[in-house]
């Protein structure tokens, strides 16, 4: 029997037997509760009727990299240092991507497995969660694979650990932009236990249906029944499974469906005058078709910090916002770290999303009435296991990132 692995001040038991760690992208809880309530899940109703059945919380900015980070590494990102899928770069000034791994403060626990011995499987949707998931992770050693839906045509051992990922799972290459991108994720989990005796696997999908689709539609029950099947397959090959999510999902318009946005930076050059602020919105990507790169959680970046109480006061009084917290308590509250955030913290209604200004924002793709996320309307997630663990003590909240620890050591250490 190994020993158990320390990563980042949280003890893990050796896995007993394969264990899968899934982060289903967006998946508001009305998602699971409704397809299983429609019949459409059976294999996951039968699991949580032996397993674990919790809601708990996400990191809030409730994005996708602060999430996954956070769970692979079991702490939150004042610790890990990921805050956003984007933000101002305190070094160079500049905005980027938060998706290069030297901007990783510490070390995944997938990472201290590796080192210790364990086989390690990684299956991403997108290519921009790879680098960083694997941070860390011996891919010549013959025990690691890490790859993407979204490259799964462009893999090699040197890099990935595995030569031709899409031959392997035999499934076409996905459109970024389709369920099947999902689908290729639990297929590929799949395919690989059945292929050999991984030790700890983690697949993470994207929330393309949940984007455009509320639950219990049809579509949305399809995309669920899908994932159940898979589901099935990897009870059946015996893993013990942990599902969670990295945000939830919400209805951002009007009655008419419309987009509810307030849009930030006219309202700040107005008050402070122009080139005085900046404000920055962490859920960009690359992959605007989703949401026009509109969410509920904005970082404003002042040049004269004696304007910061000043437009906080004014910004309370903004149809659609609901919170403005200056930085040392958003810190604090959602686990941030101070020198990656600007001077205030702004968060949406539940119904409302925050932009820059409206010339930066191509809405002409969203085909349906939005749907999105960030703030704290959207950090309620599932917690769900195929096996039994101990209730969570009275005063300690389940957090998405205690996933691995459930799955490992059966309660929340």
């Amino acid at each position: 029997m190994n020993n158990p692995v320390t990563a980042n001040g949280r003890a893990y038991a050796w896995p007993q037997h394969p264990t899968v760690v899934i982060c289903v992208d967006g998946c508001e809880p009305a998602y699971i509760e409704q397809a299983i309530a429609a019949g459409l899940m059976p294999n996951l109703k039968a699991m949580l009727a032996r397993g674990t059945d919790l809601r708990a919380d996400c990191v809030v900015p409730s994005f996708t990299n602060p999430n996954n980070l956070s769970i692979v590494t079991g702490v939150p990102p004042a610790v890990h240092g990921i805050c956003g899928n984007y933000f101002i770069d305190p070094a160079s000034g500049e905005e980027v991507m938060m998706n290069d791994p030297t901007f990783l403060r510490c070390g995944t626990l997938l990472a201290a497995f590796a080192a210790a011995g364990a086989r390690i499987a990684i299956v991403t949707a997108k290519d921009k969660l790879r680098t960083l998931l694997g941070h860390g992770l011996p891919m010549d050693s013959g025990r690691v694979v890490c790859f993407s839906s979204e490259k799964a045509d462009r893999t090699s051992v040197a890099e990935h650990g595995i030569a031709d990922a899409l031959g392997f799972v035999g499934l076409p290459l996905p459109s970024v932009y389709s369920a099947e991108l999902s689908e290729f994720v639990f297929a590929a989990g799949c395919r690989l236990l059945e292929s050999a005796p991984w030790d700890l696997m983690y697949l993470s999908t994207s929330d393309y249906i949940q984007h455009k689709h509320a639950p219990g539609t049809p579509v949305a029950n399809a995309f669920y029944a899908m994932m159940d099947g898979y589901l099935g397959r990897l009870d059946a090959l015996g893993a013990t499974i942990a599902i969670t999510a990295d945000h939830g999902m919400k209805p951002k318009h009007d009655d008419a469906g419309r987009p509810n946005v307030v849009y930030l930076q006219p309202l700040l050059d107005e008050w402070v005058g122009a080139d005085h602020c900046r404000v920055v919105l962490p859920i960009t990507d690359p992959y605007v078709v989703h949401h026009g790169a509109l969410g509920s959680f904005a970082v404003i970046h002042l040049t004269s910090l004696g304007d910061t109480s000043m437009v906080a006061a004014r910004l309370r009084l903004v149809t659609g916002v609901n919170e403005v917290l200056e930085r040392d308590e958003a810190c604090v509250r959602f686990g941030l770290p101070p020198d990656r955030e600007g001077e205030l913290i702004v968060i949406s209604e539940s119904d409302w999303t925050l932009g820059t200004r409206p010339d930066r924002h191509d809405l002409s793709q969203l085909k349906e009435p939005l749907r999105s996320h960030g703030g704290t309307s959207e950090q309620r997630v599932p917690l769900l296991l195929n096996r039994r663990s101990e209730a969570p003590p009275a005063d300690r909240k389940p957090r998405n990132f205690d996933a691995f620890s459930l799955a490992l050591n059966r309660r929340l250490d």
